[in-house]
Formats: C-alpha cells, sequence, structure tokens
C-alpha cells in the first residue's frame, strides 16, 4: 500500500481498487451562454481549471485506472425534473430552455457535452445524473461494486455543490474518497475552500484533498 500525502493526513491508496470521477466538466457549466453564466457567474473560474483536471485525467489513463465522467442532464420531456428544481431563483435561461448551445441542461444537446478538452475514450464511463449526487437515479453503485472499487478520487465542479454531494453519497456508502484540489473549482472562491475544509474535517469526516502531483506521483509508482 502507498500513502498520498493529503490532508488531514495521508490518503492509503488501494492502487488497484481506485478510480477517478470527473464531475460535469460540461459547456454548460463552463461557457459563456451556458446555464452557469444564466445565473450571473463568472464561468472563466471554470476554465481556468480544464488544464489540471486533463493532466489528472491523464495521469489515470497511463496508470491504467478507470476514468469516470459525470453529465447533470435531464431527459428531453423533464419528466425527470422536479419543478421545485427547474422553478428556483432567477435566471435568464431555465433547465430546458432553449439557448445558445441548446436546450439547457438536456441530454443529447450541445451545451450538456463535457468539454472537448476533457472528452472520454473509448471504455470511459459516462453517467447522465438528473441530480446533484451522482449515485442518485443512476446505475454508478452497481459500477462501482462490479469494479472493485473502493476508493474514489474526484475532480470536477462545483466544489460545494455536485462535488461534495457525491463525495458525500460515496462516503456514506463507504468508498474512502480524495478531492483533487487543483481540478475542482466553484463560481465563489469562498465557497470552495468552505467546501474544502469541510471536507477534510474533524478527521477527514467526509474524505481527504491531495495535490495533483501528489495524487499522480503516488498511482504511477505504486
Amino acid at each position: 500500500m502507498t500513502d498520498i500525502k493529503a490532508q488531514p493526513f495521508p490518503f492509503p491508496l488501494q492502487r488497484e481498487a481506485v478510480a477517478l470521477i470527473v464531475i460535469d466538466m460540461q459547456r454548460d457549466f463552463a461557457e459563456p451562454g451556458g446555464f452557469g453564466a444564466s445565473l450571473g457567474n463568472d464561468v472563466s473560474r471554470i476554465t481556468k481549471i480544464i488544464p489540471d483536471v486533463k493532466r489528472l485525467i491523464a495521469g489515470f489513463r497511463l496508470a491504467g485506472l478507470p476514468v469516470i465522467h459525470t453529465m447533470e442532464c435531464h431527459r428531453p420531456d423533464l419528466s425527470d425534473l422536479p419543478p421545485a428544481k427547474r422553478d428556483r431563483g432567477n435566471p435568464s435561461l431555465r433547465i430546458g430552455d432553449l439557448g445558445p448551445m441548446g436546450r439547457i441542461l438536456i441530454a443529447g444537446e450541445p451545451g450538456t457535452a463535457i468539454l472537448p478538452e476533457l472528452a472520454p475514450i473509448d471504455g470511459e464511463i459516462i453517467i447522465e445524473k438528473p441530480g446533484k449526487g451522482a449515485f442518485y437515479a443512476t446505475g454508478l453503485g452497481d459500477i462501482l461494486k462490479g469494479k472493485g472499487i473502493k476508493q474514489l478520487v474526484f475532480a470536477g465542479v462545483t466544489t460545494e455543490v455536485c462535488v461534495q454531494t457525491t463525495m458525500r453519497e460515496a462516503n456514506d456508502r463507504g468508498y474512502e474518497c480524495l478531492l483533487a484540489e487543483e481540478a475542482t473549482e466553484s463560481y465563489f472562491p469562498e465557497f470552495k475552500a468552505a467546501a474544502i475544509a469541510m471536507i477534510r474535517a474533524q478527521g477527514a469526516i467526509v474524505g481527504w484533498t491531495a495535490h495533483i502531483d501528489d495524487i499522480l506521483e503516488a498511482i504511477n509508482h505504486a
């Protein structure tokens, strides 16, 4: 077993049982005209982490370890979109509305696609999820069990919403969770900082956090 340098203490890597989950690195959250921008957010905060996420993905591929991608999206008939989610707030575009990249967060639309720089390759799993967490109403749990996965490394957006929600879901299911700090981001820097603090508080109550270089060194030399 190899330890990854992490906070609040070293992460005990089980190389044969670890996978990377890249959360929602989609055009709708990272590009002008998408859902993130419609909420008034500065999407450049998301695009700036693309090189680090790409480097992390490449490291897992090089090590021959599983990479799983998630996409937040809904059915075209909106049957899996609760009114409580669609009607919240006052965005310029709501989920399902027609925007510059097609219907917002609808499966199969251009804006829902993963950013081309981070696109999955053949054999990588893509999870389409209707909620914040990647376990809700998806087959992720069964997929991980089938692959013998016990540990998850996380990247993606946003740190405090979909990433943290999925980490908490995974933690409750018995997975050991590690967040790659440079490969995650929020539209609000203070939210990212708070989420990281919450995740690793009280003896890694939700999980660990680590830097990409330390993660890559461990998985490629374990």
